[in-house]
């Protein structure tokens, strides 16, 4: 098809500019026509020759006139592709594909190809996948190419518009367009951020978490040696990484150094957390720190608070790690040996005293568990009720679903009248009841997600925590007192001792003994995990508050099909790196086979050479993951790894939207991976 050249714009006005003046000039020799005749002839004459020879001039000029342009253009559009194709700036144009059309100079030597080099891009940039040529604006990634880091813009042109702003080509197509590339090499820009960034401040805090305890088992003339060779080790270590480091108690120490000297000792796991403990020189006791560190803040005082949080975490995780915290994170390192228990009750005592001030100061106390509460969660609740009792104190329990595990005790307070019927109540009903002379008890729980009300920790303005599991990121932020002790066997453990130190005399009927009894011999598996000399110290006061070991065990006994389904589970079950036991819990027909999963991955570890075993159980759409050990692997952190927590030997987590194999089949990929990576 012929295309037409057509001149357009300002060019256009210019060159017919002495024709619109002849017009012009016609209309004024109309006037004078009425003026003089003679003179109007002459002008007429005039101009009919001068329109003659300016319409010859524009007509038969007007090739020559393109001509010229055409040449002008073409030399304009010589120099811009060069002035493109020598620019600094590398640059790539391509198709909607990817696949290159034209680069200019620059582009050719970063990426080392001759001009006519005409494949994907791709092929050169493997990060430029076809998912990331196809987007609506403007984007931009970033590249890393033969030691190189580059900011790699793209910008879409579409073809339509480009013809459109010229006469000579008519557009088809469009939907076409072309892709636009641009390099920018950001290598010193963020060698230099990385630098600054390497040399920003750390803070660390470094506690010896059994100071006393490892004192007391060496003689009292090694003492101080003890100590010389701990405060050895910490200065060797800190010194390693150029840092410094400051004793600010006798327990305590003070690090400044420089984020990129964290990075190492990252890397290394925080090994000075198993190189103190070979520090021997007759001590019964081996030593353990915990380290707490704040990265990454704006402020120097904020990196000091992040660390004061951090090594909180760590103690309250049971000590024997560090704590890593950063704005965006928390990350954890060690935690694998089992943490002493203290045999002093200094701290109940204090405890006890600040919740005795609490509730007398309120009128009404609610006693929240989690969700699915058990026997631990429940007893706990009960004991925290026989307080508030001997105070005065109305106190309701604020549970939604009596599980199976908990019914048999529920039935001991609904068969009897010296209750009331509101003992028990939702948290629905526990919302309308919360204000500002309400105390919030939660017990055997810290993760406000996990309970049964989260809503109503927000609507009490004093809350207090109860529990023995490890402090994760997820904290009740608001609590006015928390006692959190991780080296106790159970809730009911604690509240047991708390309730020895409430004044006056806390009067435990024989039902509540039991409840409380039967929460301490559920967590310790009947006294056989997780117990020490204040657990049975514990159980022998509810023994002479009326606890009944036989009416206990009684109501703990399990039906013919949740017998069999656990006998299924230990059968089925697969013995994973010939350490780890992986099953799956049947949960048809069974009221609560969460429960039965839990015990189920306790007989597991019956079997000879299981470090730890790990149970999944479909209940209700979600999968409930029991994780136990006895003392070689922290299944904690296996299972803070899955978002869920717990103790160093019981943990669990819940995964939805995933079928019981998928759920095993994450626990063996995390298990493997943790492995590689020495985290257990």
């Amino acid at each position: 098809m012929k295309q037409k050249v057509k001149l357009k714009g300002h060019l256009k006005v210019y060159l017919q500019t002495a024709l619109i003046l002849g017009i012009l000039l016609a209309l004024v020799n109309v006037g004078i026509y009425f003026l003089d005749i003679r003179a109007g002839i002459c002008i007429s004459g005039f101009l009919v020759v001068y329109l003659f020879v300016m319409s010859m001039l524009l007509y038969r000029n007007k090739p020559i006139i393109m001509n010229e342009f055409i040449n002008f253009a073409t030399q304009y559009g010589q120099i811009q592709r060069m002035l493109l194709r020598e620019l600094e700036l590398p640059h790539v144009l391509m198709d909607d594909t990817g696949r290159i059309i034209w680069t200019n100079a620059a582009f050719e030597q970063v990426i080392h190809k001759d001009k006519g080099y005409r494949k994907s891009i791709t092929t050169v940039f493997p990060a430029v996948t076809g998912d990331k040529l196809a987007f609506e604006q403007d984007t931009e990634m970033e590249l890393s190419f033969e030691e190189h880091e580059y900011v790699f813009k793209m910008k879409k042109l579409s073809v339509k518009d480009v013809l459109d702003n010229s006469d000579v080509i008519e557009s088809g197509d469009s939907g076409s367009f072309l892709i636009a590339g641009y390099l920018f090499d950001e290598t010193a820009l963020k060698h230099a951020l990385r630098e600054n960034d390497d040399q920003s401040l750390a803070v660390g805090m470094i506690y010896i978490d059994n100071y006393d305890e490892a004192l007391e088992s060496v003689e009292e003339v090694r003492r101080s040696l003890l100590m010389a060779l701990i405060d050895r080790k910490i200065n060797k270590y800190v010194a390693s990484v150029d840092g410094i480091v400051r004793k600010t108690e006798k327990d305590k120490y003070l690090v400044i150094m420089r984020k990129k000297a964290l990075k190492s000792l990252k890397e290394a796991r925080f090994d000075l957390l198993e190189d103190v403990k070979t520090v021997n020189i007759g001590n019964e006791m081996a030593v353990t720190v915990s380290i707490g560190v704040g990265v990454d803040a704006p402020t120097y005082v904020q990196n000091c608070e992040y660390a004061r949080t951090a090594i909180d975490l760590a103690l309250g995780r049971g000590g024997d790690q560090a704590v890593v915290k950063s704005p965006d994170s928390i990350v954890y390192y060690g935690g694998k040996s089992q943490q002493i228990e203290k045999n002093t009750r200094v701290k109940a005592r204090v405890k006890a005293n600040a919740l005795q001030e609490i509730i007398t100061s309120k009128d009404r106390v609610l006693i929240m568990v989690h969700r699915l509460a058990d026997a631990d969660a429940f007893g706990a609740a009960v004991g925290i009720s026989c307080i508030a009792r001997a105070l005065s104190r109305k106190s309701h329990i604020v549970i939604n679903d009596i599980t199976t595990s908990v019914k048999p005790l529920v039935e001991l307070f609904r068969d009897r009248n010296i209750y009331e019927e509101d003992f028990i109540i939702s948290s629905a009903d526990a919302l309308e009841l919360a204000d500002s002379s309400t105390v919030l008890v939660v017990v055997d729980v810290n993760k406000p997600s996990i309970t049964e009300c989260p809503e109503l920790i927000k609507s009490c303005k004093t809350v207090v925590v109860l529990d023995h599991h490890r402090q994760s990121s997820e904290v009740i932020e608001n609590a006015t007192l928390s006692y959190v002790e991780p080296y106790a066997s159970s809730t009911c453990e604690m509240v047991a001792e708390v309730l020895q130190y409430i004044a006056g005399t806390v009067k435990v009927r024989s039902n509540e003994a039991d409840c409380m009894y039967s929460g301490i011999m559920v967590d310790t598996n009947n006294f056989t995990a997780k117990t020490g000399v204040r657990t049975f110290e514990a159980a022998a006061f509810l023994r002479r508050c009326g606890a009944d070991v036989t009416r206990v065990r009684k109501m703990f006994r399990d039906g013919a099909s949740e017998y069999k389904a656990k006998a299924e589970t230990v059968r089925n079950a697969e013995i994973y790196r010939n350490a780890y036991a992986m099953g799956i819990c049947p949960s048809e027909g069974l009221e609560s086979p969460t429960e039965i999963g839990a015990q189920a991955a306790n007989e597991l570890l019956g079997i000879n050479g299981i470090k730890a075993s790990f149970v999944a159980t479909d209940y209700n759409g979600t999968i409930y993951i029991s994780a136990r050990s006895i003392d070689e692997v922290n299944v904690q952190i296996i299972m803070e790894r899955l978002g869920g927590g717990g103790h160093m030997n019981i943990a669990g987590a819940q995964l939805k939207d995933k079928t019981p194999e998928q759920a095993i089949a994450i626990v063996k990929a995390t298990v493997s991976q943790m492995l590689e990576e020495g985290a257990i």
